[in-house]
């Protein structure tokens, strides 16, 4: 099609107002040096958002746009246009019209792409506009799902063939291009991608469910026939050296591998449920602890309170929240920073989730008779300075982490509890001596993760009364908070990522004092915020009034009637 004059990108945005003059040549500068499109420029540098650059490209072009999201894609469309070109061009085609195939761009304009797509269908081309992260996403769902798929087939038949749905063991392990082997290597490469830190692969009576934890909430990815089960489960407890013929007893093992350029750490746990052997896989990056007490989020205040915490030579400091909260990141944040040549660090843990180097580490096993208390007793019998354990679970454990703490060691640790101050109730419930607690507590770190709003797609919106009166702030007033609206970015969640929140309590003399008095955690909480501790509610809702987080994200890190 042949246009006249076409308005410039740039005067558009300045013309609906959302970027300036000055911005606009700031970025036509970076443009020239870094040879972006200026949109992915303004968009990365969090002038605009994705949907500010699409709305002014559909004025610049008159070309239609797309809902990609709410589209049933034609699959002869995406047969006949390989993935190659669809990653080259950011590109997918999602049906047809008359003789002309549909094919949805980030630029509609791009005559290479259109070219190619012309010479691998032979087809005419009519463009679309699209969202780069939608396009995307559906490039992975459509070509992905399409590779899962064919491998169950083949994994299908050669079960069939064989008239039994059980594996040859050796054939799965050597011969790489298997479809069992495929679709395992797609699973742990696509988990990655989406940022999950769990996959759950549960078995039903007539399929497999696939889903990813994704900041946390549990996703469905994928349904596969339950005819692949055995196959899949073999393959994982061949690379997770378990045994491949028990089937009626739980088994926990791990896989250390590369996943792109990722070194990963995966722990399989296989229990057998009345359907058949339900996996579960925990992905640890290696990487995750690296980034020094900086990257864990907490704020300056508090960062103080954490210094003068770890930096006691000895005396115990726990870590505490639910399962999922980010304990493990934070202590071994905490053991890399205390990691120096000058000390010698031992730790006891169930099971070692990173290794350190410098750091000695021992993993409970308890078939063999080593536990938490036995493996500390032990360990305190090696000179150690600094002493990590896994996890408090008995008076037995306490005590002699407590003892430890006394005599002259730094102990680090965590507990499952609420909040800070229910920490000493917790430990004194335990049967510990009120005086014992409160000579060797040096610091309690309690903490939640909330998810971050998506940044593609946040918007912003006047609070209700009701969410005023969180805040303490007058009906009559005027409150300004924000939220996702969903988008192919986020995976329609409206989030992405996690970012912790902290409440730090450093034990003081009053602190000590009144724990030999009472075990009330409400009078240690008061105490705590006298001395300027941030309880957990407090922090959160920091971050929904700087537009970091949610309010449903603040119902779920604490009941309202506490804010």
């Amino acid at each position: 099609m042949v246009r006249g004059h076409k308005k410039k990108l740039g005067d558009i945005l300045v013309t609906a107002g959302k970027i300036t003059p000055y911005q606009l040549q700031n970025a036509l500068r970076t443009q020239k040096v870094i040879g972006k499109k200026l949109g992915t420029v303004l968009i990365e540098s969090g002038i605009v958002t994705e949907e500010d650059i699409i709305e002014a490209v559909e004025e610049q072009t008159g070309i239609e746009r797309v809902d990609l999201n709410n589209l049933n894609f034609d699959k002869r469309a995406i047969k006949i246009v390989p993935q190659s070109l669809c990653n080259k061009y950011n590109l997918i085609a999602f049906g047809f019209e008359e003789d002309k195939i549909k094919v949805a761009l980030e630029d509609p304009l791009n005559i290479f792409a259109i070219d190619d797509v012309y010479i691998s269908t032979g087809l005419k081309v009519k463009t679309y506009i699209a969202p780069k992260s939608d396009i995307y996403k559906f490039v992975q769902i459509n070509y992905s799902t399409e590779e899962v798929n064919k491998a169950a087939e083949e994994l299908l038949k050669e079960s069939l063939e064989s008239k039994n749905i059980e594996v040859d063991v050796e054939e799965i392990d050597d011969v790489k291009n298997a479809p069992v082997v495929k679709m395992i290597e797609y699973l742990f490469k696509n988990s990655i991608e989406m940022r999950a830190s769990d996959i759950h692969i549960e078995p039903y009576e007539n399929e497999i469910r696939i889903r990813y934890r994704i900041d946390g909430r549990l996703t469905t990815v994928n349904t596969l026939g339950i005819e692949s089960l055995a196959p899949l489960v073999t393959r994982i407890k061949i690379l997770a050296n378990l045994n491949i013929a028990e089937r009626r007893l739980p088994q926990d093992g791990r896989i250390i591998t590369k996943i792109g350029k990722e070194d990963v750490d995966l722990r399989v746990s296989i229990l057998p449920i009345v359907t058949g052997e339900k996996v579960v896989i925990r992905i640890l990056k290696r990487e995750s602890y690296k980034l020094g007490k900086e990257g864990l989020g907490i704020s300056e205040d508090n960062l103080k309170k954490l210094n003068n915490i770890i930096s006691s030579p000895n005396g115990i400091v726990l870590v505490t929240g639910p399962t999922g909260s980010g304990k493990s990141t934070t202590l071994y944040t905490i053991l890399s920073e205390l990691n120096t040549s000058d000390v010698n660090i031992v730790t006891v843990e169930d099971p070692v989730e990173y290794t350190l180097n410098g750091v000695n580490q021992v993993n409970v096993n308890s078939k063999a008779g080593l536990t938490f208390a036995g493996g500390l007793r032990s360990i305190l019998r090696q000179d150690p300075d600094i002493v990590m354990i896994g996890e408090i679970r008995d008076e037995e454990t306490a005590s002699i982490a407590i003892k430890s703490a006394i005599t002259g060691h730094l102990v680090l640790s965590t507990l499952h509890t609420n909040d800070a101050p229910s920490t000493i109730t917790r430990l004194l419930d335990m049967g510990i001596e009120p005086y014992l607690v409160a000579t060797s507590i040096s610091g309690i770190i309690a903490q939640r993760l909330v998810r971050r709003i998506c940044n593609n797609c946040k918007e912003e919106y006047i609070a209700s009364e009701y969410e005023k009166s969180i805040f303490n702030i007058d009906k009559n007033e005027e409150l300004k908070l924000y939220r996702g609206k969903g988008c192919g970015h986020c995976n329609h969640s409206g989030y992405t990522g996690r970012i912790g929140i902290y409440e730090i309590m450093e034990i003081t003399r009053e602190h000590r004092n009144a724990i030999n008095e009472t075990k009330d955690s409400n009078i240690l909480q008061d105490i705590s915020i006298k001395h300027g501790m941030k309880t957990l509610a407090e922090g959160c809702k920091e971050l929904v009034l700087n537009g970091t987080t949610t309010i449903e994200e603040l119902a779920t890190i604490t009941l309202l009637k506490e804010v």
